[in-house]
């Protein structure tokens, strides 16, 4: 299982990093609890539309996956650069790299719930700079 789950979040990250938003069935059910929000599937598709708009060579990798069950704990890596206003920061054409810790929880093979914290803080100091 544990295995399955770290091949199935590399898929994930895969289908992100290409912009392959069509595929996102294969990864979430019909609805999903974001961080206590309950999204519809088409939700996060429009979500991941937006940042890749903001951010067009936004990439994510994981770092130090944890798995436990049916849980997935990842520290994701995230760089690009902003091109227009992105989570609530203008871009100032610098390239930003900082990290989010986030928690899954997997039903029948695709993401029942995320939990995710962005470390905002590091993103405004290379944004504010």
């Amino acid at each position: 299982m544990h295995q399955e789950l770290r091949d199935f979040y590399r898929l994930y990250l895969e289908m992100v990093n290409s912009h392959e938003f069509a595929r996102i069935g294969e990864f979430f059910h019909d609805t999903i609890d974001f961080n206590g929000t309950s999204l519809t599937r088409d939700d996060m598709a429009a979500w991941m539309r937006g940042n890749i708009a903001a951010v067009p060579d936004l990439w994510l990798t994981a770092d130090e996956p944890i798995v436990e069950g049916s849980r997935l704990a990842v520290r994701i890596i995230i760089s690009g650069t902003p091109q227009q206003e992105w989570l609530g920061l203008a871009p100032n054409g610098a390239t930003v790299t900082f990290s989010e810790t986030a928690f899954y929880e997997v039903e029948e093979g695709r993401f029942r719930s995320i939990r995710n914290l962005m470390d905002m803080d590091s993103l405004r100091a290379q944004l504010l700079a």
